[in-house]
């Protein structure tokens, strides 16, 4: 989900846009400014991921504005004018959209957004209920996942300091689409393994680094149907 903000001194250009946003599927508009000095005032308080910045504006630029929240959000220019389009990709913004925008191209635009987001979100973190409560997780300190031997809705995770987490009523095919596919990899039906976790890899069996209870290490069953692109994620 794409959740937005936009900047713009032209009230008719903001009613514009959020016409145009709410045509587009997974995309909603949290709120909208007039002003750059509110919407600074304001931004790190809202729960957007994208802002939609007008460059013209009277006292401060949108290019201004972009340099004070790029590295919290990500950006997409607007504006009538061409000659800033070499200034705002020096920026490193998603995307910058010429006036009149057009719903096809702000869809392009939006496209470039959810990449990069979920992009980012892979490589860091998810986010999801446990039994601890509403949790952000970061995928580099999880070692091992399994289904649930109480709740098969539920995951197991193991930390790589052996802390556990339960995730509530989570499928393995949504928790893959979460973490980043070259650092893990499911191995049966009802296990998921960090590929920093493996010490030795087998034919029909994985030797993980994560200690048991009789002082061995966990070992891992592949299903047959995991073995293929177990070993390709091994070969690349």
């Amino acid at each position: 989900m794409i959740k937005c903000v936009i900047l713009d001194d032209e009230l008719l250009a903001i009613s514009y846009l959020k016409l145009l946003c709410e045509q587009i599927e997974d995309v909603e508009v949290v709120k909208a400014f007039n002003d750059p000095k509110i919407f600074l005032n304001e931004i790190h308080s809202l729960d957007c991921n994208l802002c939609i910045l007008d460059i013209e504006m009277p006292g401060m630029t949108g290019l201004q504005v972009a340099e004070l929240i790029s590295g919290s959000h990500k950006i997409i220019f607007t504006t009538a004018y061409k000659e800033y389009a070499a200034e705002a990709f020096d920026l490193n913004v998603v995307d910058y959209v010429r006036k009149p925008i057009k719903k096809e191209r702000l869809i392009q635009a939006f496209e470039k957004a959810k990449e990069q987001i979920n992009t980012i979100q892979k490589k860091t973190f998810i986010e999801w209920n446990t039994n601890i409560g509403k949790t952000v997780i970061l995928t580099e300190q999880i070692a091992y996942i399994k289904t649930s031997e109480i709740d098969s809705r539920d995951k197991d995770i193991i930390l790589n300091d052996g802390t556990p987490i339960v995730l509530k009523n989570l499928n393995f095919k949504n928790l893959l689409e979460m973490l980043p596919s070259k650092d893990f990899a499911q191995v049966n039906k009802k296990e998921i393994i960090a590929l920093s976790s493996i010490k030795v890899l087998g034919t029909n069996e994985i030797i993980t680094t994560i200690p048991t209870e009789d002082e061995h290490f966990l070992k891992l069953q592949i299903g047959d149907a995991y073995k293929n692109s177990l070993i390709e994620l091994f070969t690349k």
